[in-house]
């Protein structure tokens, strides 16, 4: 069965969830030999339903339910953190040689990078067919980021998860979420979904919102909590106490340790024994804290695009003990604007200097985003550059001894989205051949 009718072949059913008849059209004139869809008679076999999602959720649950008993599902969700944690947990399973898939922001895994992704969270049918894959390559595990979008979409249909997990909620989508508890009540219907047990932000003011009384809730935390963290010190290494355990990584910044500490409780929880040493053999995911060294300088690359993102970031490398910090940074466009002056005050308060350009302008004007960015700034340690290859090829001029450059916004990203073009461009290769 296939719901993207650019995907048939010959012989597939193709699932209609929308009313669009182009799509059907498409669908029969690549060869699909039924349809099924609300409306509409067509020249093969057409079974009509009163609700095209509805009836795929209950496809796949009664194809897959029983199979997926077969492999632990962890889901995590939250505004900041969810591609860092799931990397973590993904990667420290398999060094154990306990296969693990990974579903999110920079990818599908399973051993290695299988493809891209459209979306954080595929749609319901690519999500199911990639757990089944998960199975069929013998994973034990699969670990996924759970989007806000996908949950209001149902993306996610009838799957229950071993542990779901809520990192953190601050302030971004709300162009499409309108406001933080619509934001957080969506994020919410994943914890409807809890097999095992629910882990939670201690920490979090907007952790009521996950406490669900029908959950086994696990806390973690600084302030407190089940896992609760009694010490800690931050540089080029990060050292913590948790539970009068003492943990050494190489992941630097207190949000990393937020991060890790979820694959902490589910070896934990797991009984999965594993030496304390591999968690100082940890890579980032792409884009996150991307270290590039230059003459004595650091060129960091990451895809921190919220306010919290933006001043853990740049929180984080001022304990590397540099001297000037500077920082690149722009805001989407045809996205939450409300976030657009926050980020900015931040940047330029947190930085030495700060060069504000394009990220994905879309269908807005460029000025007119960094006019939202720049409002609130009542400082002079900016310029503008809207060419974000210049914007950053002056970053790195402007490095003397011991400076750190940020490139922040679109980390992995190999793409820059201008109107209705999505043209090639990677930060990180810009900053390769210009230094």
């Amino acid at each position: 069965m296939k719901d993207d009718s650019r995907k048939v072949v010959k012989g597939d059913t193709f699932i209609s969830l929308t009313d669009n008849e182009e799509y059907i059209k498409d669908a029969i004139n690549r060869g699909a030999s039924k349809i099924i869809c609300k409306n509409g008679i067509y020249n093969v076999n057409t079974i009509n339903v009163d609700d095209p999602r509805l009836y795929l959720e209950k496809y796949l649950d009664d194809l897959y339910k029983e199979k997926f008993n077969q492999i632990k599902i962890i889901g995590i969700t939250g505004t900041n953190g969810k591609t860092t944690s799931s990397y973590l947990l993904w990667q420290i399973l398999n060094k154990l040689d306990i296969k693990c898939g990974y579903i999110g922001t920079i990818g599908f895994y399973i051993k290695d990078k299988i493809r891209n992704l459209n979306n954080t969270t595929p749609d319901m049918l690519d999500l199911y067919n990639m757990i089944n894959e998960c199975i069929d390559n013998e994973c034990s595990y699969v670990v996924m980021e759970i989007s806000s979008q996908a949950l209001s979409y149902n993306r996610i249909g009838r799957l229950l998860f071993d542990y779901a997990v809520f990192t953190n909620l601050t302030e971004d989508h709300l162009d499409y979420h309108k406001d933080i508890k619509s934001y957080a009540l969506a994020k919410q219907k994943l914890f409807y979904h809890v097999k095992n047990k629910a882990i939670i932000n201690y920490d979090d003011i907007n952790k009521y919102y996950f406490m669900l009384d029908i959950n086994d809730n696990i806390e973690y935390g600084f302030d407190g909590g089940d896992y609760h963290i009694t010490e800690y010190s931050l540089g080029s290494i990060s050292k913590f106490r948790l539970n009068n355990k003492l943990y050494i990584t190489n992941l630097i910044g207190k949000y990393n340790i937020y991060n890790l500490l979820i694959s902490i409780i589910i070896l934990d929880l797991e009984n999965i024994i594993y030496n304390k040493d591999i968690l100082k053999e940890l890579k980032y995911p792409d884009g996150r804290m991307d270290i590039i060294k230059y003459r004595n300088n650091k060129i960091i690359i990451d895809y921190a695009h919220t306010p919290d993102g933006v001043r853990n970031v740049i929180s984080t490398v001022k304990e590397l003990n540099s001297n000037k910090i500077i920082t690149i940074l722009g805001c989407g466009g045809d996205r939450d604007s409300s976030k657009r002056s926050i980020m900015g005050a931040i940047s330029t308060s947190l930085s030495d200097y700060v060069v504000f350009t394009n990220d994905n302008p879309r269908h807005e004007n460029e000025l007119s985003i960094i006019d939202d960015i720049i409002q609130n700034i009542d400082t002079d340690n900016y310029e503008i550059i809207t060419n974000r290859e210049k914007a950053i090829i002056k970053g790195i001029q402007m490095l003397g001894e011991n400076d750190i450059l940020l490139v922040l916004g679109k980390g992995h990203e190999d793409y820059q989205i201008i109107g209705d073009k999505k043209l090639p461009f990677s930060d990180k290769e810009t900053v390769l051949k210009n230094i």
